[in-house]
């Protein structure tokens, strides 16, 4: 009589047994320090050994994935002050020989800062800008 492929009766060897889980030792279930039993999250329950199919696609497929994000567009910096008295300041500065090129950065980054703030330069900070840097008071109408 033939052996049955199912029973552990013999056989040619054509169906090896299941390798048992590593984690779970085969049982199925894991029991932790505090009494409480749960299913193995190697081998989910079973107690066999999961093939290792050696790579494990993550890739996300589903349409949702693709559409664009809520987010806010990216603002460009300002580089150069926007009201007039500003831009006054700024070309004074940008054409000072007295200046390094670091130092009339700052300032200029100062000028937009002022502006961002206050909306247009003060006569306060105007005059403190000049007199920190020498710079000469502008020609205004007589």
């Amino acid at each position: 009589m033939e052996s049955s492929r199912f029973g552990s009766g013999g056989g040619a060897g054509r169906f090896p047994e299941p390798e048992l889980c590593n984690v779970c030792g085969g049982d199925g279930h894991i029991d932790n320090a505090w009494g409480q039993r749960a299913k193995c999250p190697s081998c989910h329950g079973s107690g066999k050994r999961r093939a290792d199919t050696g790579f494990h696609d993550v890739t996300k497929t589903k349409e949702s994935h693709h559409r664009p994000t809520n987010r806010a567009a990216v603002v460009e910096k300002q580089t150069w002050p926007t009201s007039p008295a500003g831009i006054a300041l700024a070309t004074q500065i940008k054409a000072s020989p007295k200046l390094s090129d670091a130092a009339k950065e700052r300032l200029t980054r100062e000028i937009i800062e002022h502006e961002s703030t206050h909306g247009q330069p003060t006569k306060t900070f105007l005059k403190k800008v000049r007199k920190e840097n020498g710079l000469p008071p502008p020609s205004g109408p007589a």
